[in-house]
């Protein structure tokens, strides 16, 4: 009989591209700052906004845990799915019972049976409970954006469901399936490959996206081999400045390294176009040194990041444990701050900077565009509902204010600002050039930890924040 689960393989296809974050600082600060924001007067016209999306109005659903009937039958639907059976009686009684909080189910099994009858059987139920029009070439995401869009809640019986089932697909997710989290599980999906659970510092292959470790470096001088006009994500710890290609990037996605006597972990996520990194030395005797990797999974397009140490999730945008140990002990990691620029307006900057070797220590070539700009075109994995107030793909700084407030600094418009010689001041925070990237200080100078994202990602995750020239402009 024909296995229906299909196994996790590398789908390059389904891996994550184009462009930016970085890390970043520079000796040279403005030592303070006083008075009110001096935001240069901006014609926001020139600034582009983005698009809104109608997904029609939302199916009804009821109150309360899913029936005895339900749980039967998903559980009845799942068990043929493991031997290969086409469950299409229990699907249909599902659909029948006009509960549109199943499509989340269904929907997490047609990620993983996207053609055949099988996956036929999954989406007629799907337009059943839901009424959406399913788009033939990418059903599971265009099922999963409006059920996001709409914000449809599921059950407490939920996570217990998706716990199973991904046990089912890959045993060493439902290590990561915590009792103790802080997830919305009805988000989360497979990002297309396999977890990366290897030792650190191994080489061994793997359909994941491997992680590199404690890569070999080298000086500016011997990094020739880079274009100048490539993408480096800078790191500056201390006295010492990193650049990591954006190139090795974009095969990695995750790093952990030591800069300026400190470790790192730096996760780059092509998806959301975000480099980030945090100290990993702070946890105490009672830790082990945390170990990055990625799960293999996405939330709201973003990577799945967790510690192999602890098995515990970590949030890439915030830092924060969100399942496992480290989130009951109730750990956020210290973000550096992370500034995109090109190589050689960063090694100008920063003359003493290091770069990653140019075979990543592996002994391989990496293509100078290995993803093929292949996210140009938006988003390839659901985002539901989207802030129109940029479009989805634009370039902003992420950064929080010392009362916690996050503020989305547009990118484009703050380096043409700075570089015809204005200031940009943004609560208690400072926009610096370096190199021809941007980064943020704090009045003091010391580093304000921001990081560069595409405006989807860091408006999802920070759903409050203030757009940077737009909410500032009667503060000029």
């Amino acid at each position: 009989m024909r296995k229906v689960l299909i196994p996790l393989v590398a789908a390059a296809g389904l891996l994550t591209a184009v462009v930016l974050g970085g890390i970043g600082g520079d000796e040279s600060t403005s030592g303070g700052f006083d008075g009110p924001n001096p935001t240069p007067a901006v014609d926001l016209s020139a600034i582009p906004t983005g698009e809104p999306q109608d997904f029609g109005p939302p199916p009804d659903y009821p109150d309360g845990p899913w029936s005895t009937d339900v749980a039967e039958a998903l559980g009845t639907t799942v068990a043929a799915l493991s031997v290969g059976v086409n469950p299409a009686g229990e699907l249909a009684t599902l659909a029948a019972t006009g509960d549109a909080r199943i499509a989340w189910a269904l929907a997490d099994l047609l990620r993983f049976i996207q053609t055949g009858e099988v996956s036929a059987s999954i989406q007629s139920a799907i337009v059943e409970l839901t009424g959406i029009e399913l788009d033939p070439i990418r059903p599971w995401g265009n099922a999963v954006e409006h059920l996001m869009a709409w914000d449809t809640p599921a059950p407490p019986e939920y996570f217990t469901f998706k716990r199973d089932f991904y046990s089912q697909v890959d045993p060493r997710w439902g290590e990561l399936f915590h009792e103790v989290n802080t997830i919305d599980w009805r988000l989360v999906g497979w990002g297309g490959v396999a977890i990366d659970d290897r030792p650190a510092g191994s080489t061994m292959p793997c359909s994941c996206i491997p992680a590199l470790d404690d890569p070999p470096v080298t000086g500016a001088e011997e990094g020739g081999w880079y274009p100048d006009d490539r993408i480096v994500f800078g790191v500056v710890v201390g006295d010492e400045a990193r650049a990591y290609p954006k190139n090795i990037m974009e095969v990695h996605e995750m790093v952990n390294d030591t800069v300026g006597g400190r470790r790192i972990g730096m996760p780059y996520c092509t998806l959301c176009g975000s480099a980030q990194a945090y100290y990993t030395d702070e946890l105490g005797s009672e830790y082990e040194q945390p170990v990055f990797r990625t799960s293999g999974l996405l939330i709201r397009s973003n990577k799945m990041m967790y510690d192999l140490t602890t098995k515990s999730f970590v949030d890439t945008f915030t830092g924060r444990a969100n399942a496992g140990p480290l989130a009951e002990a109730g750990i956020t990691f210290e973000q550096v701050s992370v500034v995109t620029a090109t190589w050689g307006e960063w090694k100008q900057a920063h003359p003493d900077t290091t770069i990653v070797a140019e075979d990543g220590g592996l002994g391989r070539t990496y293509e100078l565009d290995p993803l093929g700009g292949r996210d140009d075109n938006g988003p390839i994995f659901p985002i539901g509902a989207v802030d129109t107030r940029l479009p989805v793909q634009e370039h902003v700084l992420g950064i929080r204010t010392l009362q916690g407030e996050p503020v989305a600094v547009h990118v484009a418009t703050a380096k043409r600002l700075l570089e015809g010689g204005d200031r940009i001041v943004v609560e208690d925070v400072e926009i610096l050039l370096d190199g021809d990237g941007i980064r943020a200080v704090r009045a003091d100078g010391t580093d304000a930890a921001g990081h560069q994202a595409f405006w989807f990602a860091w408006s999802q995750f920070w759903p409050r924040t203030q757009l940077w020239p737009h909410d500032y402009q009667d503060e000029a």
